[in-house]
């Protein structure tokens, strides 16, 4: 048996960026492991600049999805004033230096979301163990800091009601957890029921004899302050709508 710790994500709105390319600010259908443990390292008090301490809760943690519903997808764009590219220009130390231009152009940018995402989170702990799971769900129950789904203007909107659950396996352990009342009927009946976990060594996932595929993700943080981040490898298992509603 092994113990996992898990819980509930839901926001109105909520953003679980990917690679952002240009004026493109993307986000996935499902949280990232880089935003997880942003979630973890702001409930515990991680500050962002704790370099040692972002990596010691990294190298302790993996975590398992299942996706409940993505929600719909909302576009919004952001505008702001820049002045034009002048390499002769002396240079601008503020933004009040930047608005003195007399021809101030528009940069256009756009930002997606995700509208009524539900997802179950299993978090378990690899062989390398610098956190307890009784210490993290106390912090997500308590957290030092605001927590955000992604973004500071997504909030959650309900507890996250986290639970240790002993069991065999991943599914099985996403599977027993059950969501808040309120988040019942923001589930469709016409949907497929997507699992998202990473490989570990500790954790069995009872999805081995499934047809899964692994797709490449750039969520893996290498240092938070400089904002870097590398590839890691995430495992998929897709059950169609009719089968999803008897989970």
């Amino acid at each position: 048996m092994q113990d996992y710790l898990v819980f509930q994500l839901y926001a109105p709105l909520a953003a679980w960026g990917e690679q952002a390319v240009g004026q493109e600010r993307p986000s996935a259908d499902h949280p990232s492991r880089s935003a997880l443990l942003g979630l973890l390292a702001a409930a515990l008090g991680i500050d962002r600049q704790d370099n040692m301490s972002q990596q010691q809760l990294s190298k302790s943690v993996k975590f398992g999805v299942k996706l409940l519903t993505p929600g719909l997808l909302l576009r919004d764009f952001h505008t702001i004033q820049m002045p034009p590219e002048n390499k002769k220009a002396r240079h601008r130390k503020t933004r009040r230096d930047e608005l003195q231009e007399d021809k101030l152009g528009t940069l256009l940018s756009f930002r997606s979301y995700l509208q009524n995402s539900v997802a179950i989170v299993a978090i378990w702990l690899e062989q390398v163990q610098h956190y307890d799971l009784p210490k993290l769900q106390q912090a997500l129950e308590r957290p030092h800091y605001h927590l955000y789904l992604g973004r500071k203007s997504c909030p959650p909107a309900v507890p996250m009601n986290p639970e240790l659950i002993p069991a065999s396996d991943l599914k099985l352990a996403l599977d027993h957890y059950c969501i808040g009342d309120e988040l019942h009927n923001l589930l469709t009946d016409k949907h497929d029921l997507c699992y998202y976990w990473e490989a570990s060594s500790s954790s069995s996932t009872g999805m081995e004899n499934e047809y899964t595929y692994i797709v490449p993700r750039y969520d893996q943080p290498l240092n938070r302050t400089r904002w870097q981040f590398v590839r890691r490898e995430e495992y998929v298992y897709l059950i169609g709508g009719e089968d999803a509603l008897s989970q």
